[in-house]
């Protein structure tokens, strides 16, 4: 293509922007990438916000131009709440691995229990190394590349530090608390959804209910990927994000 996409990639609970950087490699020259770390995580680890609204203020301020926005898992609900109230800054969402409503409830059931955020912000207490790594266990759980995937997700925290323990907190408290299913519904640009068929944090029927919700996003299932389909299928993803950007 002729014309550049710029893409703003926000990464999830836990991590900061160097985890994308394998995957940057096999972009196209087309699609110009920007990595934005969260409050409290990687070069951002001295700003000080806890609630989503401030998540979203901070990776708006970094926007003068609309972009495609990636977001996955936590980065997928800052993506979403962000096309949502600044529409203009937003030519196309890519929703990876990520739920607008991560808890289920008697309405929403293609979510998971409460009581997995609520053991980890307690176990959050006791030992920060040990609850990240217990979480980047959960990430890949049930898949075959899981060796491969969590060395890539612990390298991209060795290499810009563990975040801030209030970050820590104020994701979990973002992510047991959030419902953004109408946003889903509201939103006017085009949506890729990219969920892995093994993610133990994003249930596989979830598709059902965004096909039901919104009947023009692009909902895609990657076979045997689990939470970080990125770094365990780097091919395929930037496969579908090439045809995604070429879309808008």
């Amino acid at each position: 293509m002729s014309v550049k996409i710029d893409s703003v990639f926000i990464h999830g609970w836990a991590m900061n922007s160097a985890v994308w950087q394998p995957c940057l490699h096999q972009l196209p020259g087309w699609i110009k990438p920007l990595c934005i770390d969260l409050p409290g995580y990687g070069a951002s680890v001295d700003v000080d916000a806890g609630t989503l609204d401030e998540y979203v203020e901070h990776v708006a301020q970094q926007i003068t131009r609309p972009v495609l926005l990636v977001g996955w898992s936590l980065g997928g609900l800052v993506s979403l709440k962000l096309a949502q109230r600044y529409p203009e800054k937003v030519s196309g969402l890519f929703q990876l691995a990520t739920n607008p409503k991560f808890v289920q409830d008697s309405d929403w059931q293609t979510a998971i229990e409460a009581s997995v955020f609520e053991q980890f912000a307690s176990s959050l207490e006791q030992d920060r190394v040990k609850t990240i790594r217990r979480f980047l266990a959960l990430q890949v759980r049930g898949t075959d590349t899981s060796m491969r995937t969590i060395r890539e997700l612990q390298r991209a925290i060795d290499e810009r530090g563990l975040p801030r323990i209030e970050a820590l907190f104020a994701g979990l408290k973002i992510l047991s608390r959030t419902d953004l299913t109408g946003a889903v519904q509201q939103l006017e640009c085009p949506v890729t959804w990219l969920l892995g068929e093994k993610d133990a944090l994003v249930p596989l029927e979830l598709a059902d209910s965004l096909k039901q919700m919104s009947s023009n996003a692009d909902i895609q299932i990657l076979a045997a990927a689990g939470h970080a389909p990125f770094i365990s299928h780097p091919d395929a993803f930037v496969d579908s994000l090439e045809q995604a950007a070429k879309r808008l």
